[in-house]
């Protein structure tokens, strides 16, 4: 007699009441509603000048952010986890490219990509398949490449050289993790998360997660941004950015350190003008891929040891990946 696991069970709604996700909704309006205001209490011309890139990324940025999070809770809330599932190929050498090519299709960040591949994983998805989507799903999607064009108005192909870049490094990685990858490195979850009683819970938590979640870093990396242009002598970056090896290394470490969000960090990334345009992209091909906050992430779902073989890995392949695409289309 087959025995089926009992269905996840939702868990209990605790009614609305203020938390993180309203705080920050807070500050992103006092920053977008008073941005003049605030630049005016800064007297010296470099505070000023930090004060006006920190907003100008946050206020460019923040669109974009809210799009992208409002999808993915819609996906999550209405799209069914089993879809994907029949629709990517049986053999698991061709899933692969097509569910990297399918990251163009969920809108989100990366934090919400971990659970998503975590929850694929556990309806029979190859794990090759589920981590090329889980690389490229926060990196070509279609917040993330519009964003990216914005943010380089004057260098239009940045967002081509993103998605090529970008797609080519999350199947590369889930060919590497197929032929290489081993089973008892990596630790499928059983459960899902984010789970309301309804839809419309499942879809406000969701989004509220990832606005909390990506929101935070977004701020983060405007105010590091702000303080790499304004406090470190721009003799420095200048020193850096004009060895191009070590730039391209630099930067695509800079976005590790940094953990900002998919949907933002283009504008980050636009910011830095010091640097050449292929260290910039691998800035944004690694960040969505490899990061701090992604490390626990991963690690906390798919366990430690797979986390420490397949960031590193990911790490050296997107700079690679980024320098070739870089010397090709910049």
């Amino acid at each position: 007699m087959t025995t089926h696991a009992p269905a996840p069970t939702p868990a209990p709604d605790k009614g609305w009441r203020p938390g993180g996700v309203e705080a920050l909704v807070v500050v992103l309006l006092v920053l977008l509603l008073g941005q003049h205001w605030l630049s005016g209490l800064f007297t010296s011309p470099a505070w000023q000048a930090g004060a006006t890139i920190f907003v100008s990324i946050v206020v460019q940025a923040t669109p974009f952010l809210v799009l992208g999070v409002v999808l993915s809770g819609l996906i999550a809330a209405y799209v069914p986890p089993e879809f994907f599932a029949r629709v990517l190929p049986k053999h698991p050498a061709l899933a692969v490219p097509v569910a990297g090519v399918a990251g163009v299709c969920i809108p989100g960040c990366e934090c919400a990509s971990v659970p998503v591949a975590g929850g694929l994983m556990a309806r029979g998805v190859a794990p090759a398949a589920a981590l090329a989507f889980l690389l490229s799903s926060p990196a070509i999607n279609p917040v993330v490449i519009v964003s990216t064009f914005i943010a380089f108005p004057n260098n239009h192909v940045m967002a081509l050289a993103r998605f090529v870049a970008s797609l080519a490094t999350a199947v590369i990685m889930g060919w590497l993790w197929l032929r290489f990858g081993r089973g008892e490195w990596l630790r499928v979850p059983n459960r899902d998360h984010l789970v309301g009683s309804s839809r419309f819970e499942t879809f406000r938590r969701t989004a509220g997660h990832d606005f909390l979640h990506a929101g935070g870093f977004l701020v983060i990396g405007g105010l590091t941004s702000a303080v790499l242009n304004v406090v470190v002598p721009q003799s420095w970056l200048q020193a850096v950015a004009d060895r191009p090896v070590i730039s391209v290394v630099a930067l695509a470490g800079l976005a590790v350190v940094l953990s900002i969000c998919s949907e933002a960090d283009a504008f980050v990334a636009a910011s830095l003008g010091q640097f050449s345009l292929t260290a910039r992209l691998a800035f944004l091909v690694v960040g969505p891929m490899v990061d701090i906050k992604l490390f626990a992430l991963q690690a906390g779902t798919f366990g430690r040891a797979f986390a420490s073989r397949f960031a590193p890995t990911t790490f050296v392949v997107g700079v690679v990946v980024a320098s070739i695409v870089g010397l090709w289309l910049l």
